[in-house]
C-alpha cells in the first residue's frame, strides 16, 4: 500500500508540517508509526509545543490513509459518518455505513459518493489490518 504525504491528509496545520518534515515524518505511514502510542503522541506534543490531541487526530487520519481509495474526502465523510481509524471502520456493516455515508454527504454538500462496492471494499480491507493507533 502506498502512504500518502502527510500534507495530503486533511487536517494538517501548517505549524505541524515542518516539525513533521524535519522528523522524517513526511509519509503518512512513517507519521502513524511514530503516533501510535500515547506515550509518543505525548513527547512529541511536548517536544513540538503542540497539543497531543491535534496529533491523535492526524494519526487517526494516517490510520484511515492505510485503507486503499480513502482520500481527504473520503475520510472527512468517514468521519462524518462516526469512523475515526482502521478499527472502527472493521466493525461497521458496510450496508449501514455505506446509507449514513449517503446521508452525511447530503448534509455537507458532497457530491462524489464511494459505490456501495467501495464501502465493502474499505471494510474488508480493514478487517485485514493491525490497529495502528492506540488508546
Amino acid at each position: 500500500m502506498a502512504a500518502l504525504l502527510i500534507t495530503e491528509l486533511h487536517g494538517v496545520i501548517p505549524e505541524l508540517v515542518g516539525f513533521i518534515e524535519e522528523a522524517g515524518l513526511e509519509k503518512s505511514n512513517k507519521f502513524l508509526a511514530a503516533v501510535a502510542q500515547p506515550k509518543d503522541r505525548k513527547a512529541l506534543a511536548e517536544k513540538w509545543g503542540v497539543d497531543a490531541r491535534k496529533l491523535l487526530e492526524l494519526g487517526n487520519r494516517a490510520d484511515l490513509a492505510r485503507i486503499k481509495g480513502i482520500g481527504a474526502i473520503y475520510s472527512d465523510l468517514l468521519e462524518f459518518a462516526g469512523v475515526d481509524t482502521v478499527v472502527e471502520l472493521s466493525k461497521r456493516n458496510s450496508d449501514n455505513l455505506y446509507d449514513k455515508i449517503k446521508e452525511v454527504a447530503a448534509e455537507h454538500h458532497v457530491r462524489r459518493l464511494p459505490r456501495l462496492e467501495v464501502v465493502q471494499d474499505w471494510v474488508a480491507q480493514a478487517k485485514s489490518l493491525d490497529r495502528g493507533i492506540f488508546y
